[in-house]
């Protein structure tokens, strides 16, 4: 490769130094074939499509990450689609044969997607990853997967599709570098996830020859020439276990991201305080019916139970936008992302939020966990107190509510008059913040976690929380950060949640700091002018 390094976006920190190896290419087309019984063949394409859900759905199950189950279910939602169906049949009663009828179905898709933009244009690499699968079962070869050569590595690949990270396994996989993609794509988030660096939007990436050595800073964005020594700092991190805070004293509660009880053990492994975000969507997915209450009893009290004695805060049905349940039957919108989500959903489908609301409190009761309940999407106080209101009405102590919002932002003080904690989403607020949607790449700068405006709005929270005496803490992919984890503390932020993997290194990064020069990092990064200076000032 050439001597100078390539820059790209730094999406997980650490720095990691291996060969570098690309995905498997997808399948290639066979010469195409007549079609002498149409509903033969049109039976075996949907049998492929069939396979592929299954095998997402395998995958799904077998991740031990939530994070990476709910968006491998997300993917097997759209090779499930009723009208990708219709298309393919259309194209085989027009006498194409399944494996280029697939193809041709997909094609269509994807120039809609492309054309459409923003989280549609970014949902491109999940289509051609659906396609090569079904492709694949149809030329009976080995479904596309990430090469396993049995010794460590780099892997580079132009984008990554769910279904690509899901069996990553970290101990060969040392770093991931994209050539497309932003801080809030799917490959980003997948990466910090499963504790890997990786670098985003790095152009030329693909152009260095495999089992080239390189090394990737997922902090810096840098990708260059690679030592003979293979290296995976993030995962180095010191020995600390036991309460996260800073080198003399200041708490800063550091919790667990997770989905089912299937993520406790990870949780309980990394010394996690509790859990500060618990995802109740995938309970939801794939659903045609909404679950009974019983059914979320269980999931609920499954991982309260797991979590006896610590905190658990559990947010409501968090739906709409690019999170679509089928249970939910909502119409389209011509820009979702503004429109009926999260507790919104609540003004069309009340029960949906009663029932669970009444779930949680009867797993609650069962068992010894200290349970928070937070709404998503909360953007007034009227929706604040209304909220409150129903979850003391459950029989739950205690309410709060998830600030997503720039307006949530800006009242915070007034919020937590009616709520009692604070919770900062801050892949949303930074999409509404600098109105860019999180899924398009091309705006990645503006998503970085360390620009100034959205550590202002944070500090804002921050302080709100330091006058009422109420907590205010982060679950967003920001808080996975080890360098930006003393400058959230600074802001008056007193926890932060994130996948398991990342607790180890933000732990040990809070522990080398006084509370006094946490603050001082804040002011500083609140203080320049770019995210990049704000984070060449701090680190």
């Amino acid at each position: 490769m050439p001597t100078d390094s390539l820059s790209g976006i730094g999406v997980s920190a650490g720095v990691a130094a291996g060969p570098l190896l690309r995905i498997a290419a997808a399948p290639a087309l066979p010469p195409p074939a007549p079609v002498t019984d149409a509903e033969s063949e049109i039976a075996r394409a949907f049998a492929a499509l069939a396979e592929v859900v299954a095998e997402l759905g395998r995958r799904a199950d077998r991740a031990q990450e939530s994070t990476v189950a709910e968006v491998l279910r997300a993917e097997a939602l759209m090779a499930d689609d009723e009208e990708l169906r219709d298309a393919v049949r259309e194209e085989i009663e027009g006498g194409t044969d399944a494996p280029h009828a697939i193809d041709a179905a997909f094609g269509t898709f994807r120039e809609m997607f492309a054309e459409a933009g923003g989280y549609l244009a970014e949902r491109v690499a999940d289509l051609d990853d659906l396609r090569d699968r079904a492709v694949a079962v149809l030329l009976g070869l080995p479904m596309p997967g990430v090469p396993q050569p049995g010794h460590p590595y780099v892997l580079a690949a132009r984008d990554l599709a769910p279904a690509d990270t899901a069996d990553l396994d970290p101990e060969y996989v040392l770093a991931l570098v994209t050539e497309v993609g932003g801080p809030t794509s799917h490959t980003a988030i997948l990466a910090r996830a499963l504790g890997l660096p990786a670098v985003v939007a790095c152009r030329g990436v693909l152009d260095i020859p495999e089992r080239t050595l390189i090394q990737v800073d997922g902090s810096t964005g840098e990708v260059g020439p690679g030592s003979s020594v293979l290296r995976a700092e993030n995962r180095t991190s010191s020995e600390i276990s036991g309460p996260g805070g800073t080198s003399d004293g200041h708490a800063v509660k550091l919790l667990a991201n997770v989905g089912s009880v299937k993520n406790v053990p990870a949780a309980d492994e990394a010394h996690a305080e509790g859990i500060g975000l618990f995802r109740t969507e995938l309970l939801f997915l794939d659903r045609t019916s909404e679950p009974t209450k019983d059914e979320q009893v269980t999931a609920y009290r499954d991982v309260f139970r797991g979590m006896a004695g610590r905190r658990v805060v559990i947010r409501t049905l968090d739906a709409g936008a690019d999170k679509p349940l089928p249970f939910l039957n909502q119409d389209g919108e011509p820009n979702p992302a503004l429109g009926v989500r999260g507790l919104r959903v609540a003004r069309q489908r009340p029960q949906v939020l009663t029932t669970q609301l009444e779930a949680i409190a009867q797993a609650a009761a069962e068992c010894e966990a200290d349970v928070w309940v937070m709404a998503p999407m909360v953007s007034t106080l009227a929706e604040a107190s209304e909220f409150a209101a129903a979850v003391h009405e459950a029989g739950l102590p205690r309410a709060g509510v998830m600030i997503e919002v720039p307006a949530a932002a800006l009242r915070a003080k007034d919020l937590l008059g009616v709520v009692d904690f604070l919770s900062i989403g801050t892949n949303d607020l930074s999409q509404y913040t600098f109105a860019a949607d999180r899924m398009c790449g091309e705006l990645a700068d503006l998503l970085d976690p360390w620009q100034p405006a959205l550590l202002q709005l944070i500090a804002i929270c921050g302080a709100a929380g330091r006058e009422s005496g109420k907590p205010v803490g982060v679950c967003g992919e920001a808080a996975a950060d080890p360098g930006l984890a003393p400058v959230l503390a600074g802001l008056g932020i007193s926890s932060l949640s994130m996948s398991p993997r990342a607790l180890g290194a933000v732990r040990a990064s809070l522990a080398r700091y006084t509370y006094a020069e946490c603050v001082r990092l804040a002011e500083t990064a609140v203080a320049a002018p770019d995210a990049v200076s704000a984070r060449k000032l701090v680190l």
